[in-house]
C-alpha cells in the first residue's frame, strides 16, 4: 500500500489553490495528467531574466527588462480590433504599454494616471516607437520583490497562461513532502554533489541560476537518477518473478538441429551460432530463459528461434512463437513451413481469423501434442488455448506487447515458460537496459550471406516527377516498388505528402498495378493488398509506415520513402529493410523537403553512409534523443517524466549496477534504505513490483 506521506502527491489537481474542476481540464492537459504528482514532474524548459533594470532609453529592442516608470496617459483604441495604449515615461524616453482586448476599467486600476509602477516584459519597436505587449508583471514600487529575478517557463496548453501555471507549480511543491526517507547511496550523494529530493525541486521550481532548470544541472541529475533507478529496481523485480520457479531443464538431442542444418540452403552465421549456443545454454538450466535476441532487418533472427524451438521439441516439449500482426504470424507460418517439413517438425499456425472446425481441430492437436509448433497472434494468450507440454514462447517484435502480456504467456507453461524474445529495432544499450532491463541480451550484428548491399541515395522531393519516371522504368523491367508517405490524409496542420492523395497520383498513370495500405484500412483489408502484392498482382504498393513490420517480398527492389525527414532514423532502416530480399540490386530513395534544414540531411546522410543498425540507432539518440527513437508511444521504452535519456545516458549504467547490488544484499528491501527505495517504486508508480516483494 502506497506510504501515507506521499498521499498529498496523490491527490487530484482539484485540491491544490485555486484550481477548480474547469480550470483542471487543461492543467491536465498541459501536465500529463490530473494529479498534484503530475504538476510536480512538469519542469520548465527555460528562464526568463528579469534582472536586467535599464532606462527605456537603454532598453535593448526584443529582450526581456524591468522598468520603473510614470504613467502619463490611456489611450484607449478606436475600434473594435484597436489595442489599448497606455503611455509611461521614466524622464529619458516614453514606451507604450499596448494591450489588446483590453478593459479600460481594469487597465484604469491597475495603472492609474500620474502612479509610478514597476513593469517587466520583452521590449517592442513599432513604427519607431518602444513597446512592451501585454506586461508579464505590473506591480507598485513596494511591491517589486514580488516579480522574481529569474522565471523559469513551463509548457502551457490553451486556457492556462504563464502566471497562472507557476502559482500552481508553486501550489504542488508546497504538497512536495520534506521528510521521505533517502533512499540514494550516501555516497553517492556526495561524489556527486545532489542535494536532497525535496531540496532538489525547490532548486528547479525556485531557480537561482540558469544551471538550477539545466539537465546537466545538479538537481535534474539527482532526479532523473531517481527515477532511472525505479525503473531499473522494477524490472530486476519482475525479472526475478519471471525467474524465481524453477524452470525445467531442457536439453536438445541435436537431432533435430542437425536436420535443419542439412535443409538450410546457406551456413548460419557466426552471430547466429552463438546466439544458439546461448539459448542453448539457458534452456539447459534449472532457471527460466529470458533473454533478448535483437538483430537488423533480415539478419536471420527467426532462423536462430527456429533452432530454439526446435531444442524445446527435441526435449519432448512444444513450442510458440507470437507475432504482433496477422500478417507477419501467417508469414512466419509460411517460411518456417519447408524447414519444419524437412525436420520433421508438426507445425501449427493459429490467428484470429481461423474458426470452426479447423480452429477446433487444430486446438485438439495442440492439446495432445500433435504439434510441435504454434505459430500466432496475442490469439495464443486465450484462455481456450491448452498445451500438452509448453516450454518455450518465442515472441517477435518484442516492443509491441507488454511485461503483463509476457507475464500471462509465462503463466501458460506447467513448470516455468522460457521466453526469448526478439527486436529488430535496434536500440542503443542505453535504451536496451531502460526497456529491457530484465534480460539476458544476444546481437545478431552480421547480414547472412547473399543479402545485398541497399544503394540508398537522398534527393530534393522536387525531383517527384523524375521518381515517378523512375518507377515506370523499375516497373518496365520487372521489379516491384514500395512507395512510401508519412501521413494518411492532408491535414491543416500538416503539409505532409498524403498516402491517399500520392495513391490516386501514382495510379492515374500505372492505373490496377498500384496498390494503397494504410493504418486506418481494416485488418483484413490491409492483409488482402499486402498479398497482392506479395503475390504480383501489385507491382507498386503506396503505403504508411504499416509496412515496416509486413510481408517479405523478395521481388521488390525499389523502395521511395516520401518526406524521409519525418520519420525516425531506426524506422527508416526497418522500413528499407523491406527492400534487399532477392537476388537483384535494390535501390531506398529517401526524398526531403527542400526547407529540410542541415540536421535532416545529417541524420539522412548517415543512412546513405551505413547499413549497421545499431550505428543508426546510436546516430539517431545522439541527433534526436530518445524521446522519438523508436517512432511509438508503445515502443516498450517507458515514457519518463524527469529524464533525458540522451543527456542522462551515463546515469542508467549507474542505475543499472545500484539496482542489481541492491536486491542481492537486500533482496526483500527490508533493511533502512530498502524500506526508503519502496518510496521511490511508490513514488514512481511501480507498485506492480512492489507487488512482487509483498508475494515473497
Amino acid at each position: 500500500m502506497r506510504p501515507a506521506a506521499l498521499f498529498p502527491l496523490f491527490a487530484p489537481l482539484t485540491t491544490l489553490p485555486g484550481v477548480g474542476p474547469k480550470l483542471a481540464k487543461p492543467v491536465a492537459k498541459a501536465v500529463g495528467g490530473e494529479r498534484v504528482i503530475d504538476v510536480l514532474f512538469h519542469l520548465p524548459f527555460a528562464l526568463v531574466d528579469r534582472q536586467l533594470r535599464p532606462s527605456i532609453a537603454e532598453a535593448p529592442v526584443n529582450e526581456v527588462a524591468t522598468l520603473t516608470v510614470t504613467v502619463e496617459s490611456h489611450r484607449p483604441g478606436r475600434g473594435a480590433r484597436a489595442p489599448y495604449r497606455v503611455v509611461v515615461s521614466d524622464g529619458t524616453a516614453e514606451l507604450h504599454l499596448v494591450y489588446f482586448k483590453a478593459e479600460g476599467d481594469w487597465l484604469s486600476r491597475l495603472l492609474p494616471i500620474g502612479a509610478t509602477r514597476v513593469i517587466s516584459g520583452r521590449i517592442e519597436a513599432y513604427e519607431g516607437q518602444l513597446q512592451m505587449p501585454h506586461p508579464d508583471h505590473v506591480v507598485a514600487p513596494e511591491d517589486a520583490g514580488k516579480i522574481p529575478p529569474l522565471e523559469p517557463i513551463y509548457p502551457l496548453s490553451a486556457g492556462v497562461g504563464a502566471r497562472v501555471m507557476a502559482k500552481i507549480v508553486q501550489g504542488a511543491l508546497a504538497r512536495a513532502p520534506g521528510d521521505l526517507p533517502e533512499w540514494q547511496d550516501r555516497h553517492l550523494l556526495a561524489r556527486e554533489g545532489w542535494a536532497p529530493w525535496r531540496e532538489a525541486f525547490e532548486t528547479l521550481h525556485k531557480p537561482k541560476t540558469a544551471e538550477d532548470v539545466s539537465p546537466d544541472g545538479a538537481a535534474r541529475q539527482r532526479l532523473a537518477y531517481d527515477e532511472l533507478l525505479a525503473n531499473q529496481l522494477a524490472l530486476s523485480l519482475v525479472r526475478r518473478q519471471l525467474r524465481r520457479q524453477r524452470g525445467r531443464p531442457v536439453i536438445g538431442t541435436g537431432a533435430v538441429q542437425e536436420k535443419l542444418r542439412a535443409a538450410l540452403p546457406y551456413c548460419l552465421t557466426t552471430g547466429q551460432e552463438t546466439a544458439i549456443a546461448e539459448i542453448a545454454g539457458d534452456l539447459a538450466a534449472p532457471l527460466r530463459m529470458l533473454r533478448l535476441l535483437q538483430g537488423d532487418v533480415g539478419a536471420g533472427k527467426t532462423v536462430v528461434a527456429l533452432f530454439a524451438m526446435a531444442i524445446a521439441v527435441e526435449a519432448g516439449r512444444q513450442a510458440c512463437l507470437m507475432a504482433p500482426t496477422e500478417l507477419l504470424a501467417r508469414q512466419h507460418g509460411k517460411s518456417l513451413a519447408p524447414l519444419c517439413a524437412a525436420a520433421g517438425l508438426r507445425l501449427g499456425v493459429l490467428t484470429g481469423r481461423d474458426t470452426g472446425a479447423a480452429r477446433r481441430r487444430l486446438l485438439a492437436e495442440l492439446a495432445t501434442g500433435e504439434i510441435d509448433i504454434l505459430v500466432g497472434t496475442h490469439a495464443l494468450l486465450e484462455g481456450e488455448v491448452s498445451w500438452r507440454d509448453l516450454g518455450l514462447a518465442v515472441i517477435d517484435e518484442q516492443h509491441r506487447f507488454g511485461v503483463d502480456q509476457r507475464l500471462t504467456l509465462a503463466a501458460k507453461g506447467e513448470d516455468g515458460l522460457d521466453v526469448l524474445v526478439m527486436s529488430a529495432t535496434p536500440i542503443p544499450r542505453t535504451l536496451t537496459l531502460t526497456a529491457f532491463g530484465d534480460m539476458d541480451v544476444s546481437r545478431l550484428t552480421e547480414k547472412p550471406a547473399g543479402r545485398q548491399k541497399i544503394d540508398t541515395r537522398v534527393v530534393s522531393l522536387s525531383r517527384l516527377d523524375e521518381m515517378v519516371e523512375a518507377v515506370a522504368r523499375a516497373l518496365d523491367r520487372g521489379a516491384q516498388v514500395y512507395w512510401v508517405c508519412p501521413l494518411v490524409t492532408e491535414s491543416e496542420t500538416s503539409d505532409a505528402a498524403a498516402a491517399e492523395d500520392r495513391f490516386a497520383h501514382l495510379a492515374a498513370r500505372f492505373g490496377a498495378a498500384v496498390g494503397l495500405v494504410h493504418g486506418r484500412m481494416k485488418a483484413a483489408e490491409k492483409d488482402r493488398v499486402m498479398q497482392e502484392f506479395a503475390g504480383g498482382a501489385l507491382r507498386l504498393l503506396v503505403a504508411t509506415t504499416v509496412i515496416e513490420v509486413g510481408v517479405d517480398v523478395p521481388n521488390a527492389t525499389v523502395m521511395i520513402i516520401e518526406q524521409a525527414e519525418r520519420f525516425g532514423l531506426a524506422q527508416l532502416h526497418q522500413l528499407r529493410g523491406r527492400v534487399g530480399r532477392g537476388s537483384e540490386a535494390s535501390f531506398c530513395i529517401l526524398m526531403m523537403a527542400d526547407n529540410a534544414g542541415k540536421t535532416a540531411r545529417q541524420r539522412l546522410e548517415t543512412l546513405r553512409d551505413t547499413d549497421d543498425g545499431f550505428v543508426i540507432a546510436e546516430a539517431d539518440l545522439k541527433i534526436r534523443g530518445a524521446g522519438e527513437i523508436l517512432g511509438t508511444k508503445q515502443s516498450g521504452v517507458p515514457e519518463f517524466r524527469l529524464v533525458d535519456l540522451d543527456r542522462h545516458a551515463g546515469l542508467m549504467e549507474i542505475a543499472h549496477d545500484d539496482a542489481r547490488l541492491v536486491l542481492e544484499t537486500d533482496p526483500q528491501l527490508e533493511s533502512p534504505r530498502g524500506q526508503a527505495l519502496r518510496h521511490l517504486l511508490y513514488l514512481f508508480e511501480r507498485d506492480a513490483a512492489v507487488r512482487y516483494l509483498a508475494s515473497g
